[in-house]
């Protein structure tokens, strides 16, 4: 199945991103004044940008990391325009302050709308509603290897985190052994910023976690993967989770400047988790949270169907009944009766649905029928 990442632009001249399983039909709703929110009032609408990706999570990460572009980079976008794209992406210098993410609803002003453009940060899909809070924000400490960085990209996409910030990779960026890494998730590497340090690098942040395995001297509340991503959904802002160098993970004042820590419950004679092992488990901790999205998103299993009504089932051990009587296999009169019921019970303890009990008797059948060998 394929899915899409789009752009609108609504009659005010202002943007809205989404993301759909059926592009066409979805533009069609948003000009009809089907969708409820945002371009309901705003149309008609023109698609500007679209991109397809083989699962709904990487549409829904394309979505997450586009919305929060700024006019001037989505536009860039439009023209096919890379090297603008990448302008707007670096860092921003001291005199240009670093931008402050919120969440965008119907009623409230995204960075777009500032502008003289709006954007409403809806996810598309069956039951799906917006975001109460921003993906937190996956910040690499001082990483050494390209293609630990590459790694990291992939376990993050994987989990439909898509927003990297690198704070001195050892082996400046961009990095080439990254790329091959990466195994695809070329948006994460495409948008990631680099900073001097874990401050700047988490200023527009309300939450920070530091994660790390090891004691380092520093008071401050200790949580579960699972317990921190409760937390980062719950609250207001943006969050950032920060990851130290493969050798020697976060130094005591990289742990410093956040607010908790977290900790993984891990084999304490063999506490040596590898970088992207440390961030795919935080990010499946956090896309949990997007109950809606994973239920889509995941293999389909089949149903379990009801047990089979007592009638069919009586049907099925009679007609084995009937097979052992002919077959000689009730040959001690006195043990017919337990073992008849021994074999009721061991029929019976499963819960056969009317489809099993067909099958089997489809299989007693052929057995019936089949001529005895030579």
């Amino acid at each position: 199945m394929t899915f899409w990442a789009y752009v609108v632009r609504c009659a005010d001249d202002s943007y809205y991103t989404g993301h759909t399983d059926d592009l066409e039909r979805r533009i069609g709703q948003h000009n009809l004044g089907e969708i409820p929110g945002y371009t309901q009032t705003r149309r008609p609408v023109t698609l500007m940008w679209s991109q397809e990706f083989p699962s709904r999570q990487e549409a829904l990460a394309a979505e997450f990391q586009v919305k929060d572009w700024s006019r001037k980079k989505k536009e860039a976008l439009f023209r096919d325009d890379w090297a603008a794209v990448s302008a707007a992406a670096r860092k921003p210098t001291h005199s240009e302050p670093a931008p402050r993410y919120e969440v965008s609803t119907s009623s409230t002003s995204t960075r777009d709308e500032r502008e003289g453009g709006g954007e409403q940060a809806a996810m598309d899909g069956a039951g799906m509603a917006s975001a109460s809070t921003p993906p937190p924000v996956i910040v690499l400490v001082r990483p050494q290897l390209g293609e630990n960085i590459g790694k990291a990209a992939r376990a993050m996409l994987n989990f439909g985190l898509t927003e990297m910030r690198l704070v001195s990779p050892r082996d400046g960026w961009p990095n080439p052994s990254a790329g091959p890494a990466a195994s695809g998730a070329d948006i994460v590497l495409q948008n990631a910023q680099v900073y001097d340090s874990v401050a700047a690098a988490t200023a527009d942040c309300a939450q920070v976690y530091a994660t790390t395995v090891r004691k380092r001297g520093v008071t401050k509340p200790v949580v579960t993967p699972e317990q921190a991503a409760t937390e980062i959904h719950a609250a207001p802002g943006r969050s950032a989770i920060l990851f130290g160098p493969e050798r020697s993970g976060l130094e005591t004042d990289d742990v410093a400047v956040a607010r908790t820590i977290i900790t993984v419950p891990i084999n304490p004679e063999f506490g040596s988790l590898n970088l992207a092992q440390a961030v795919i488990l935080v990010a499946y901790e956090w896309s949990k949270g997007l109950t809606a999205d994973r239920e889509l998103s995941q293999p389909s299993i089949n149903p379990i169907m009801p047990p089979a009504p007592q009638e069919e089932l009586d049907g099925m051990i009679g007609q084995l009944d009937a097979m052992l009587m002919g077959a000689g296999f009730f040959h001690l009169p006195d043990k017919m009766q337990s073992t008849r019921r021994t074999l009721r019970t061991l029929l019976t303890k499963p819960g056969w649905s009317s489809q099993e009990v067909r099958t089997m008797r489809g299989v007693l059948s052929s057995l019936a029928g089949k001529k005895p060998r030579a």
